[in-house]
């Protein structure tokens, strides 16, 4: 992928471009960089370069995501130059996807498709180069956001780099890739490091990678993409120069607002869909279910108790916790005053009393009841809670905690209905293929609205009968849990 090699302008600076351990290298003729003469238009148009060394003058560096407004720029000025940034081999044979898209499948696409990085940047290219669509698709789970993927790879053609959080999406998209293509596809992860033109790697493999094989891809598509918002990850968008770029998620806004930063690295949301823009005609219709049940007499003293003392502690010490700033403030505390180390611990004793109620054991023992045949998923706030329920109604856990070929065989059983139902903390949130189920049960949770759309969502593939999927949320009254099940909402 690439545009024209560059103008040839009489008496002009020229210019060779190239791809640099995750930058971009501007080797010049000047004695000093400040005097090219295209360099005001270069930072006009937000590239932010930077002088090698003071042994070479007359080198400049930018990040080698700024690649494309750097030669869109380039081109505006007529300056001459030659690029060799990229170094993309020929795929052969030809990608060709075999998937027909569904109507609001292809109008993401399309929407992905009419965006063009080179003419956002401004510039006025030769005719013929290649597009380089650049964007988001927000679209719920159980849409198919990696067959619109698919077929983008099919209209592009090019040395492409996907990137996925998990080993599990990994092992997912690679054999995706090999039933589509008839192509060698390499993996970054789980213990090999193969490059090919289709390549697919975790987030931790492509921050190691980036920088050293960043040329050889013209588009990357970064699977579950709010994880690029992480301090740590946003390197590896940095590190690509390739122009074309695809980000994939269900939930793209980010409490901390990283989002914005996503926005600038692969581009905006081009297409946004709801699961109930959907349910019906293209995922299961739902119901969601909110279930209150009551502290025992005994875990209500003794929650007041932990409350009041936390409370107490922040009244006395003027922490808000109205953000993830202010629980870092008291914990950071709690390392040199007692008092701040008992509101700590008192937080928690009141969480796990709130979060771990006996009625809420005793809802869900009725909730089974109420549903025998149906595939259940249950999900606790955690590991501790998991295993409990696992061991009072003999069900099958699954955490962080179990095995990649445990949790193979626990999903396929699952899968097959040998287990109709399952329990699992966070593992099952995002990044794992799961099968078909008609009811979830959240018994307890957090604030995030991420994680309960991806939750929703585990049971929103259509049903043969045509059946409703069911959501329940188990909410213990009276305590704060009330509040955080409002805001994940």
């Amino acid at each position: 992928m690439g545009p024209p090699a560059g103008h040839a302008t009489p008496h002009a600076d020229r210019i060779h471009l190239r791809f640099d351990s995750g930058t971009i290298r501007l080797e010049t003729t000047v004695e000093r960089a400040s005097d090219l003469r295209a360099l005001d238009l270069l930072e006009s148009a937000g590239v932010t370069l930077v002088s090698d060394s003071r042994e070479d003058p007359g080198t400049l560096r930018a990040d080698a995501n700024q690649y494309v407004p750097l030669r869109v720029s380039l081109e505006r000025a007529e300056a001459p130059f030659v690029d060799t940034v990229l170094s993309l081999e020929e795929i052969d044979p030809p990608l060709t996807s075999t998937y027909e898209l569904r109507p609001y499948q292809q109008q993401a696409l399309e929407g992905w498709l009419e965006t063009d990085r080179w003419d956002d940047s401004g510039g006025d290219l030769d005719p013929g180069h290649q597009p380089a669509p650049g964007g988001v698709l927000e679209l719920p789970t159980g849409s198919g956001k990696t067959v619109i993927a698919l077929k983008a790879l099919e209209r592009l053609s090019v040395p492409t780099l996907v990137v996925v959080p998990t080993l599990d999406l990994l092992e997912q998209w690679v054999g995706e890739l090999e039933a589509e293509f008839d192509v060698p596809i390499g993996r970054f992860g789980g213990g090999e490091q193969r490059l090919e033109a289709l390549t697919v790697s975790t987030y931790d493999s492509a921050y190691l990678k980036a920088e050293a094989v960043g040329d050889r891809f013209g588009f990357v598509i970064f699977d579950e993409v709010h994880h690029l918002g992480g301090e740590g990850y946003r390197s590896i968008a940095r590190s690509l120069p390739a122009p074309a770029r695809l980000g994939l998620t269900a939930t793209f806004e980010r409490p901390d607002g990283a989002h914005d930063v996503i926005e600038r690295l692969v581009g905006p949301v081009v297409a946004r869909l709801s699961p109930d823009d959907l349910a019906g005609e293209h995922l299961a219709r739902y119901d969601v279910k909110r279930l209150e049940v009551s502290l025992t007499p005994e875990e209500r003293r003794a929650y007041e108790e932990a409350q009041g003392t936390f409370t107490e502690y922040l009244a006395r010490s003027n922490i808000q916790m109205r953000s993830g700033a202010d629980y870092q403030e008291l914990v950071k505390r709690s390392g040199t005053d007692p008092a701040a180390r008992e509101a700590l611990l008192a937080r928690q004793r009141a969480r796990d009393i709130m979060l771990g109620a006996q009625g809420k054991l005793e809802a869900l023992e009725a909730i089974l009841e109420r549903h025998p045949d149906d595939r259940t998923i249950i999900f606790p706030a955690y590991n501790d809670l998991a295993y409990a329920v696992g061991e009072r109604f003999l069900l099958p856990v699954l955490t962080h905690q179990t095995g990649a070929s445990e949790r193979r065989d626990l999903l396929e059983r699952f899968r097959h209905g040998t287990y109709p139902r399952i329990v699992t903390s966070n593992v099952l949130d995002e990044g794992v293929d799961v099968p078909d189920a008609s009811v979830a049960v959240v018994l307890s949770g957090s604030a995030s609205e991420r994680e309960f759309t991806q939750r929703l969502g585990r049971i929103l593939r259509p049903k043969d009968d045509g059946g409703r999927a069911l959501l329940y949320e188990v909410v213990t009254a009276e305590t704060s849990e009330e509040s955080i099940a409002d805001r994940r909402r």
